[in-house]
């Protein structure tokens, strides 16, 4: 049953993320709680041996990924049962609202609490949020991404709190909810609204936005703003539409416009470097070169040579 079609007054019985520190008896080794991260909180847990316990539902997921070891471990929830044994590498999901009960072993475990208000946002970036969002019970699972996800966060958890951290963090969460949105969520991705490309008058717009804007730098952000998608939802339009990233498409209206200017004025290499938004002159020699196959300086010459040709072909005719 999907987290929105329980009453409010089941919710309210559901342990919290920071009721679970008081909930039950063993406490974390290591947590990032008082750090000030947002997202994902992660508990740290030695392994506890003939546990015997049972849980009302949490009001978040429950990602847990053992790190090292393992342990032979009962779990009984959404009226099944799994008796199997948890080692290094592996993980088991437990959705918000599910009543829990462990028996056996508990390994060295690196416990994800994630809000289902993370996954939301996550569906809403992703253009999904018209899709019901019910994460799967999963009693044992080998899943290389929230394997990286894991030992990341732990990796930061070593550092000494930065501001740079906490985008770390949040890029990690929204990663991991990102995940469990196409992994793990039981009603499946909305193909019909992902599938759809962007329609002509919206290319239009978008070509327009860029081409009026080719001296500053444009990002996915804005590009996003114009068509009324969020970025991530974008990328995929984007690509899906037009063969090519956003990126590479702007960066393909930029070489247009210095070929264009330098065919029609005499403007400066670096002054036309400047004008289609390249940083310096450097980098517009760069890319250029990679879009043209020579530089802006043989194109130049180029250029100059027809302009003279024709210029003669003129003189001549009179």
């Amino acid at each position: 049953m999907a987290e929105s079609d329980l009453a409010p007054r089941q919710r309210a019985q559901w342990i919290s993320i920071e009721e679970i520190l008081h909930a039950r008896p063993q406490q974390p080794i290591a947590t990032s709680r008082g750090r000030g991260w947002n997202g994902v909180t992660v508990d740290v847990h030695r392994p506890y041996f003939d546990c015997a316990e049972r849980y009302p539902g949490l009001d978040h997921h429950l990602v847990c990924y053992c790190p090292s070891g393992h342990a032979r471990l009962v779990q009984k929830r959404a009226g099944a049962v799994h008796n199997g044994v948890v080692v290094a590498g592996t993980s088991y999901i437990m959705p918000a609202g599910h009543d829990s009960i462990w028996e056996g072993n508990s390994g060295h475990s690196v416990r994800l609490r994630i809000p289902p208000s993370l996954v939301n946002e996550a569906a809403e970036q992703l253009g999904e949020h018209r899709v019901p969002v019910e994460i799967r019970n999963v009693f044992l699972v080998r899943d290389p991404v929230i394997e990286h996800l894991a030992q990341a966060l732990l990796t930061e958890m070593d550092q000494n709190v930065h501001a740079a951290q906490m985008l770390i963090v949040d890029s990690i969460s929204t990663a991991l909810a990102a995940h469990l949105l196409r992994s793990y969520n039981g009603f499946g991705a909305a193909g019909s609204a992902l599938d759809c490309p962007l329609g002509k008058r919206e290319v239009a717009r978008l070509t327009e936005f860029i081409e009026e804007n080719l001296d500053r730098p444009i990002c996915l952000e804005d590009l996003a703003a114009v068509v009324n998608v969020s970025r991530f939802h974008f990328s995929r339009l984007f690509k899906r539409t037009m063969g090519v990233t956003a990126i590479s498409f702007v960066e393909e209206c930029r070489i247009r416009r210095a070929q264009t200017l330098i065919a029609d004025t005499d403007l400066p290499l670096a002054e036309i470097a400047l004008i289609t938004g390249f940083a310096d002159q450097s980098h517009f020699t760069r890319r250029f070169h990679r879009h043209v196959g020579c530089t802006p300086a043989v194109f130049a010459r180029e250029q100059g040579r027809r302009r003279g040709a024709a210029m003669a072909g003129s003189r001549t005719s009179d």
